[in-house]
Order: structure tokens, then C-alpha cells, then sequence
């Protein structure tokens, strides 16, 4: 099996000619999120293909992410389009507001602007987005690649999708996030831990 252990920050013109022939073939990963946060893990590519992942601990893999092995291999990473929930509102200072709740609760979140106005987008959890929309923002399903936005300090690099930014959140391979939610000025605790499969 091929072990892939190395991220590349940039290509050559030979090299994004031979990936433009992966992508064709498709010898590609397409990977969510949750998958995407570890470091090691064991994947197949789009053609069926298994493979390898051996990083260090160095971020979380971005959409367009392409990673190389000791003979000089290449495989790129797309993210996977996936389940989340997009939150808009009727003015930009209370999707701000809602913004800060989430963020409060160390949510991951992807930022978009678009024609249409700005959005929100976060894994899906149906007790934060009822209190989205106590808030007065507007909650609904949607199937997208999912980049949540870096941290202020983190100094990783990231790939935009439709004006939507990236975000590192690399927690030694192994994720709790635990959510304190508000409900009418009373607080609730609620563990979220998101399980991962593909781990090595």
C-alpha cells in the first residue's frame, strides 16, 4: 500500500499536469471533515485505490491539500461535500451574534459571502441550531465541502471555496467538543464527540 507522508506547499507545471491526469482517472482522495482532522489514517481513493496517510501533526488536510510519498508520488486531497446546517439572518449584526454564540462554544465554523449575502456553516447539532433560531437566525440543511475558518493564531494554510475559508483544529487525532448551550438565561451542558473512522 502506498504511505503518503508529505504535504506539498507548492507544484511544479509538471506536477499539476500529472495531477490534472489523476483527477481524470480518478486517483484522488475525497475526504470530510472529521477524517480530514487526522494525521495517520488508511483511506481509499475515488478509483478504489487504498492507501495511506502518515503526516505530522500539522493541521488539518484542506480541500486541494496535495500530499507526496518517498518516490515521488502525488495524491490530492478535495473535501468531501457533507451534512452540515447553514445559518443566515435578516441582518448581518445578528448573524454576528450568532457568530459569537457559536464561537463561545469553540464551534467550528466555515464563513461564506456570496450574491446572496453572508452565512454561516457548521456540523450539524440540532440543540445549537434551536438556539439559533431563539436567537431569530434562520437554520436549514445543506450538503457542502466543509472548511471551517482558522484560528487568529494558527498559522496554517488554507484553500477558499466559494469565498468560504479554512479552518486548523487538530486535536492529536482524537475529538471532544463539549457545548455549553444558553436556553432562556439557563445553561445546559451538552457533550458533543464526534467519532472518526479511517483512524490509524
Amino acid at each position: 500500500m502506498k504511505i503518503f507522508n508529505t504535504r506539498l506547499p507548492t507544484l511544479s507545471d509538471i506536477q499539476q499536469a500529472q495531477l490534472t491526469a489523476q483527477r481524470q482517472a480518478d486517483d484522488y482522495l475525497l475526504l470530510d471533515f472529521d477524517t480530514r482532522q487526522h494525521s495517520r489514517f488508511r483511506a481509499v481513493t475515488v478509483s478504489g485505490e487504498a492507501v495511506g496517510i502518515d503526516l505530522p501533526r500539522t493541521g488539518v488536510l484542506k480541500g486541494d491539500d496535495v500530499l507526496t510519498n518517498v518516490t515521488g508520488e502525488l495524491m490530492q486531497v478535495i473535501a468531501k461535500p457533507q451534512a452540515v446546517t447553514k445559518v443566515t439572518a435578516a441582518d448581518d449584526f445578528l448573524l454576528m451574534k450568532g457568530a459569537y454564540h457559536l464561537g463561545n462554544r469553540h464551534v467550528p465554523l466555515m464563513f461564506e459571502h456570496s450574491a446572496a449575502g453572508y452565512a454561516l456553516y457548521f456540523e450539524n447539532d440540532h440543540v445549537l441550531a434551536q438556539m439559533l433560531e431563539n436567537l431569530g437566525l434562520h437554520t436549514e440543511s445543506a450538503s457542502v465541502p466543509f472548511e471551517p475558518e482558522t484560528g487568529a493564531y494558527q498559522t496554517g494554510h488554507g484553500h477558499s471555496h466559494n469565498d468560504a475559508h479554512s479552518h486548523d483544529d487538530d486535536h492529536d487525532n482524537n475529538h471532544n467538543h463539549n457545548h455549553s448551550h444558553n436556553h432562556d438565561d439557563s445553561h445546559s451542558q451538552h457533550n458533543a464527540s464526534i467519532g472518526h473512522s479511517n483512524e490509524g
